[in-house]
């Protein structure tokens, strides 16, 4: 079941795309349709979670291990970011507004062993995807909790999620729960399932071979919020 994964991206068909100024179209990868709405993908149930008892777990190439409650990050610095944001599933949606902590006031709080490169995400329901350490550590790389001024909904991710713009959305993993710092890559759910190691939406890295390519004519119906 789980081989196919990549595969149930491919059952719809791409909406008409609206015709957009030469500086919006400059902002829309290629092969991507912009839309208002905020489309909803996940695998799995939604989590539910009693905040007295949720924390979120550092671990691996560190000097010690951490866990942070939800209290405890809020407390850091607070950044407020508007990103543009893509899917593999080929919607793009312009200035979304997110709040929240950066990743890189994050790791101020860490001792991070100088051989770390790489990092995990690992989030519920057994999700993990991975990324380069240098960048998770750009400005616009958010632990966030709000969203448009209000919290995360469940559904999007509530109470913590990643936000990566650079990539497609799926390195955006909702439901964060440990950050492993790591030597070496290692590749993720999503990434173990077809699709591209890197995901830099601009460059269509969407799967790792031409076996799990969507045509141009399909699209993954997916709920909106």
């Amino acid at each position: 079941m789980q081989s196919n994964k990549a595969e149930r991206l491919k059952n719809a068909r791409i909406p008409n795309k609206p015709l957009l100024d030469e500086e919006l179209q400059r902002r829309l990868p290629p092969g991507q349709t912009l839309t208002d709405s905020f489309p909803i993908l996940h695998e799995g149930k939604v989590p539910e979670y009693d905040l007295s008892q949720w924390n979120l777990r550092i671990f691996g190439e560190v000097e010690e291990e951490h866990t942070f409650s939800f209290e405890q990050l809020q407390a850091m610095p607070i950044t407020r970011t508007v990103s543009d944001i893509h899917c593999v599933t080929r919607w793009s949606k312009f200035d979304t507004p997110w709040e929240g902590v950066r990743f890189s006031d994050l790791v101020q709080q860490l001792k991070i062993k100088p051989e770390a490169q790489y990092v995990m995400i690992h989030a519920d329901p057994d999700y993990e995807t991975n990324v380069a350490l240098e960048e998770l550590m750009k400005d616009d790389v958010l632990l966030a909790w709000n969203y448009d001024g209000k919290p995360l909904t469940a559904k999007h991710g509530w109470p913590l999620r990643l936000i990566v713009p650079q990539f497609y959305f799926w390195k955006s993993a909702k439901w964060i729960r440990g950050i492993e710092f790591m030597k070496e890559d290692r590749r993720g759910f999503w990434e173990n399932h077809g699709f591209h190691n890197i995901a830099d939406p601009f460059k269509e890295e969407r799967f790792s071979s031409d076996e799990y390519e969507m045509p141009e004519d399909e699209w993954k119906y997916c709920e909106a919020d």
